[in-house]
């Protein structure tokens, strides 16, 4: 059995907010922003004080990955390397200052060609064991986690590419990211360099990010997996509360996190809150 968490973006700075996930027994939480842009008005101080007051761990950062055209680790121009590298500096100086010690990226962009993924894998190895260097200044690790489709690090040997370039590297899992591999081998692959989790189900056909028992994922499969290479992180949620496109499902409360994760503990299936669409195709309905 794992604490539970759930990665929020801005709700950080929310206090009552942040008294409900609290209060629905939670007990961590991921801080990150898909846009750059958006850390700009986040306060790192205010999300430390009102964690403290409610008992709440900043479990990790998620960093960045937009604008594309800025955020690379695996870009082939030495320029957007150097930005991104100088973003994510700053932004473990900034989390570091408030305890948080694991800083979750992404390893590329998308669509990656074929003909250039051997370049970037390199490419992004090399980013990634400079990162992990200077993370580690602060008393802090990168986890790189797995990505879908054709993003670099979208299966167990390419992960573990990345990582043979610094031993210091570590991975975040996202569940529902795997499109071609089978996630209990992955986890076996990759096995204790596995430091966190981005908890969500999926269908196997696209990522959904929809709450655990609504795809196919099997659950106890999973946690089993992770138990027996002694996982011993957050059992971290990252899908938001409103219902995507691709299911029908009112808004999910923070105890709904809470009780899917002790339904899975305790070795049960975890019951499915809303209805995925029928026949979605790849990426979903229009």
């Amino acid at each position: 059995m794992f604490e539970v968490g759930i990665s929020i973006g801005s709700l950080a700075n929310n206090d009552e907010a942040m008294k409900k996930i609290a209060e629905a027994g939670i007990k961590n939480i991921e801080i990150g922003f898909s846009e750059l842009e958006n850390f700009e008005n986040f306060n790192f101080q205010t999300a430390k004080c009102l964690a403290d007051e409610n008992n709440l761990k900043i479990w990790t950062l998620h960093l960045p990955f937009l604008p594309f055209e800025e955020i690379d680790p695996s870009a082939l121009d030495e320029g957007i390397r150097e930005f991104t590298f100088n973003v994510f500096v700053d932004l473990i100086k900034k989390g570091s200052s408030i305890g948080i010690n694991k800083f979750v990226v992404h390893p590329s962009k998308e669509p990656v060609d074929e003909k250039d993924r051997a370049k970037k894998i390199k490419a992004a190895g090399e980013f990634f064991s400079r990162l992990a260097d200077e993370a580690d200044k602060y008393g802090a690790v990168i986890a790189i986690e797995d990505l879908p489709r054709t993003c670099i690090g979208n299966s167990s040997d390419e992960i573990l590419q990345i990582l043979s370039f610094n031993d210091k590297l570590r991975v975040c899992f996202d569940t529902n990211h795997l499109l071609n591999e089978d996630i209990v081998e992955f986890i076996k692959k990759v096995s204790d360099k596995i430091i966190t989790l981005h908890v969500s189900d999926f269908d196997f056909v696209n990522e959904r990010h929809w709450l655990c028992g609504e795809g196919d994922i099997d659950w106890q499969a999973l946690y089993n997996a992770l138990l027996s290479v002694n996982y011993n992180g957050v059992w971290m949620y990252e899908l938001g509360l409103g219902a995507p496109k691709t299911i029908n499902r009112r808004q999910l409360e923070f105890v709904d996190f809470y009780n899917n994760a002790q339904e899975i503990f305790e070795g049960k299936n975890p019951t499915p809150i809303g209805e995925r669409i029928k026949n979605l195709g790849f990426w979903g309905p229009i």
